[in-house]
Formats: structure tokens, sequence, C-alpha cells
């Protein structure tokens, strides 16, 4: 059966962000064995940090994956609105992860601190390097498909990347110290790792913000009402408005609005009316997948 053009749309927009995560998990995994490997023979724990980060964000990626594929089913009889909130759900699990992972990374940055062992390489630097370059390149291309989806769980992922990039640097400057200042500074190392579950922790915090926000219907951005109030004034016999609610619906928006046509209006006229209010928000640029008009008389 051939879905709306609406749905189909969803499904083109969360298969295009599942291929991005599916390859942001082969870059972490090719990245997390080199961070480890450099980071063992290396003498630099802030490096093998960094690589379990790299892991960690393998299984945050498999959940976003997943909440892609739920979140672009069709409605059905138990989900009439369909299953977008699948994909604010996967990031409340994704936050919980990076929580518990940047816990472990700082209690083992501790004991690095009180206990540290031999000077990092210097070669460990230069895994860092090629590390930040290729996670920036690649967060900003996350984002910028984010943006262009309206996914919360793919800027979630673009955050991860961001992140890693961020502790990879951190790692860089601990290290860098470490090898300049000698057997003295080798407590450097541990600093770094511990700023960089830091980040990790603060990273987690504001993706669990955002995806419980859209879980609870937090208002959408009152562009995005407007945009919606204008189109629907905008169609001939729309008397004018009054309630207008939007929501989020992981890759769409949920509209519930009430229009007010002329009170001698027939029913078949006014609901003829209610249908073109509808049918144009769906074909609008806005990402709306369901509508619901009321109609009131003027």
């Amino acid at each position: 059966m051939k879905l709306p053009a609406h749905h189909a749309a969803i499904i083109e927009r969360a298969q295009k962000g599942s291929r991005l995560v599916a390859l942001g998990m082969a870059l972490n995994l090719v990245l997390g064995v080199i961070k480890v490997g450099g980071g063992v023979v290396g003498n630099a724990y802030a490096l093998v940090a960094d690589g379990i980060e790299s892991f960690c964000d393998i299984a945050i990626s498999v959940l976003i994956w997943a909440g892609f594929k739920w979140a672009a089913q069709p409605p059905d009889a138990n989900h009439p609105y369909g299953h977008g909130k699948a994909e604010a759900v996967s990031g409340l699990f994704t936050s919980v992860i990076v929580l518990g992972a940047s816990g472990g990374v700082a209690w083992h940055a501790v004991n690095e601190i009180r206990d540290p062992q031999r000077v990092p390489h210097w070669w460990t630097l230069l895994i860092l390097a090629g590390v930040v370059a290729t996670k920036v390149v690649f967060s900003r291309r996350l984002n910028e498909v984010g943006r262009d989806t309206d996914s919360t769980a793919l800027g979630a992922e673009a955050w991860h990347h961001l992140s890693d990039a961020i502790t990879s640097a951190a790692a860089f400057v601990g290290i860098s110290i470490a090898v300049l200042g000698g057997a003295a500074y080798a407590a450097a190392d541990g600093w770094a790792a511990l700023i960089a579950s830091a980040v990790i922790a603060f990273n987690g915090i504001l993706i669990f913000q955002k995806a419980l926000n859209e879980v609870m219907d937090i208002a959408v951005p009152a562009q995005m009402e407007n945009d919606v109030r204008t189109l629907a004034a905008g169609v001939p016999g729309v008397a004018s408005l009054d309630k207008c609610r939007v929501r989020k619906s992981g890759l769409s928006y949920l509209v519930d609005i009430q229009i007010r046509v002329p009170g001698e209006m027939s029913v078949r006229e006014s609901h003829g009316i209610a249908h073109a209010v509808k049918d144009s928000l769906l074909a609008s640029r806005l990402r709306v997948s369901d509508v619901t008009v009321h109609v009131e008389p003027k």
C-alpha cells in the first residue's frame, strides 16, 4: 500500500539519519581501537579514556539507529499518531549511558592523578590530532542533516562526535604537558581525562533535557506556530483562527487547530474548509504529519 506523501517523507528523513548514524558507528569503532591501542602502548591514559568513550558512543549510536527505525514506522491501530516519540525515548536512554560513561572515566582519572604512571609517548599526540580533525568534520555533517530533518536524536549524535573531539583536544593538552614537563607532570594526563569526563557529563545532561522536553510535549518555537497559523489563515473560507497547538513527534509535528467560519455556512461547506486546512498543512514544508481541525462559527 502506498503511503501518504507526508509519511513517506518521514521515512525518507529517518533513513537518511540512520545511514549517517551507522557510518558514525563504523568511525567510532575504528577510532576507538586506534585510541585504546595507542594509549596502552604509548602510556597515555587520557587516550585510553578517549577510546572508551568512542566504544560507549557505539552503544549509544545503536540506540539512536534503532530509534530512527522505530520512529519511521507509519501509524497503526495501537499508535494512531505514529511512532515519532521513539526518537526522543532513544535520546533519553542515550543520556543515561553518556552520564554513566562520564562517571567511569572520572573514577579512573582520579586514580591516575593519585598514582601517575609513566610519561606518555610523544607520538600519541599525532593520533589525537587526527581524531580531533576527523570528529569535527563528521560532527558538522551530522549537525547539518540534523537541522535539515529537525531530528533531536541526530542533533544528540552530532554532539557526541563533537564532545569526542573536545575530549581528544583535552587529552592532547594533557599529554603535551606530560611529554614536555617529564615525570613531574605525569599527572597532567589524568587531569586531562578528568576534564574530559566533565565535558561528557555536561553533554549527557543537555541530551537528557532536550529529549525529556520532547517527550513532555514542550511548546515548539513561536516561529513554527506562527507559520502554521499563517498557512491555515490563508485557506479560502477561514474567517479567523482561535487556538493553535503544535507538538513535535520525532521527525514531524502534530497540529491541533481551531478555525472559525461564517455562522450561516452549511456543515458540508465548513467540513470542506476544515479538510482544505488539513491538506494545506500536510502538503507544506513544515513537516506536519497529522492535523486535527476544530470548526467554530464566527
